[in-house]
C-alpha cells in the first residue's frame, strides 16, 4: 500500500489521539472534588437527600462530593451559579421541579430548559405531595376540604415555600380540578413557617412532601387528608390517593442532576452511572425510604424526556397562574 501523504498522516494520527483521550478523560475523572449546588437552605428536607446520596457518591467516585447551598429566586440563583461554572464535569446542580416549571417571569433563567441550558445527568428521586389541614378545620377527608371550600371561597388559607414552587402549584391545581377558591401564603422561610402558623391558627391548609411535615403528622398537629400519587402508597395504606375523590389527580416532587452545557458526555454517562447505582444502593434506598422517596435509574437521555414531559404536563396550570396574575 502506498503511503500516505505527511498532511494525512498527521491528521490520522490526531484522529487518534482524540478518541483514544475519550474515555481516558472518564477513566481518569475525578481526581479533585465534585461540587453538587443545591436551592435548598441547610437542613431542609432536600439538602439531607443530597447529602445522604452525596456520601454514597463520594465512596464511588473516590473523591469528597461537597455540597453547595445556594437558596433562594426559587432555584433562579443556583442555577446561575451553575449555569456559568466550568463544563468540566466537577460542579453539578440538584434542580427541582419548579425550576424547570417556574411561571413565565419569575426570575429571568427560569424555567430551565434542557439540553439548552444544561445537560442532564440522571433522575434523582422523588416524592408525592401531602393534602393536610389543621385538625381544628374540622375535616377528615379530601371530600368533606373541597366542600368546606366551597361553602367559604377564598377563606381557607394555605402555605407555600414561595410562589411557583411545587407547594404553590399543587394548590393551584386542587383548585382548578375541585372547582374551588383558596387563598395561597408565600413563606420565605419554607415548611417550619407554615407549621408554626396552621399551629397559631393564621393557616388551615398545607401541602407538603411526606418528610417536610412528618414530624407534624405525628405530633397531631396536622392531620393528612389524602396523598397526590397515582394511587395509596404502601406504608400509608390507610390514607386515601387524591384520585380517589379527584381522577387522575397527581403531584409530585422530583429533582434531578444536572452538568453545565458542554460537559464532556463520557462524564456524564460516569456520573450517571454511580448516581444509578447509588440510588439502588439497598443501604441508601433505605435512607432514603424515610423521607418517602421514590427513587428509579433513568438514563440522561431518559431523564431529558422525563423533564420534557413534566413541562408539558404542567403548561396548563402556569398559563391559569399567568392569567390571574
Amino acid at each position: 500500500m502506498a503511503a500516505l501523504p505527511r498532511r494525512c498522516r498527521l491528521a490520522w494520527c490526531s484522529a487518534v489521539l482524540i478518541l483514544a483521550g475519550a474515555p481516558a478523560q472518564a477513566q481518569d475523572y475525578p481526581n479533585k472534588p465534585v461540587k453538587i449546588i443545591v436551592d435548598s437552605a441547610p437542613g431542609s428536607a432536600i439538602d439531607v437527600i443530597v447529602r445522604i446520596i452525596g456520601d454514597k457518591l463520594t465512596q464511588l467516585l473516590g473523591q469528597q462530593v461537597l455540597i453547595a447551598n445556594q437558596p433562594g429566586g426559587g432555584g433562579a440563583i443556583a442555577a446561575r451559579v451553575a449555569a456559568t461554572s466550568p463544563p468540566d464535569g466537577y460542579t453539578f446542580l440538584v434542580a427541582a421541579l419548579s425550576a424547570f416549571v417556574a411561571p413565565p417571569g419569575s426570575a429571568s433563567n427560569l424555567p430551565i430548559h434542557v439540553p439548552r441550558d444544561f445537560a442532564a445527568i440522571g433522575y434523582f428521586g422523588g416524592a408525592p405531595m401531602f393534602v393536610s389541614a389543621s385538625p381544628a378545620l374540622g375535616v377528615h377527608t379530601l371530600a368533606e376540604l373541597i366542600a368546606l371550600a366551597k361553602q367559604r371561597p377564598g377563606e381557607l388559607a394555605y402555605g407555600t415555600n414561595g410562589p411557583g414552587r411545587l407547594t404553590h402549584l399543587t394548590g393551584e391545581l386542587l383548585q382548578n380540578r375541585a372547582g374551588i377558591k383558596l387563598l395561597m401564603v408565600p413563606y420565605s422561610g419554607g415548611t417550619a413557617q407554615v407549621l408554626n402558623d396552621i399551629m397559631g391558627g393564621r393557616l388551615q391548609l398545607a401541602f407538603d412532601s411526606y418528610s417536610g411535615i412528618a414530624g407534624a403528622l405525628q405530633a397531631g398537629t396536622l392531620k393528612a387528608l389524602a396523598v397526590t400519587a397515582p394511587q395509596r402508597l404502601p406504608d400509608f395504606p390507610d390514607l386515601p390517593a387524591a384520585s380517589e375523590t379527584l381522577p387522575g389527580f397527581a403531584s409530585s416532587g422530583w429533582q434531578v442532576l444536572l452538568a453545565p452545557a458542554g460537559t464532556p458526555d463520557a462524564i456524564v454517562q460516569k456520573v450517571n452511572a454511580e448516581l444509578n447505582r447509588t440510588t439502588s444502593d439497598p443501604d441508601t434506598r433505605r435512607r432514603l425510604a424515610q423521607f418517602g422517596r421514590d427513587e428509579r435509574a433513568l438514563s440522561p437521555g431518559e431523564t431529558t424526556a422525563f423533564i420534557q414531559s413534566e413541562q408539558q404536563t404542567w403548561a396548563p396550570i402556569l398559563q391559569q397562574i399567568g392569567q390571574t396574575k
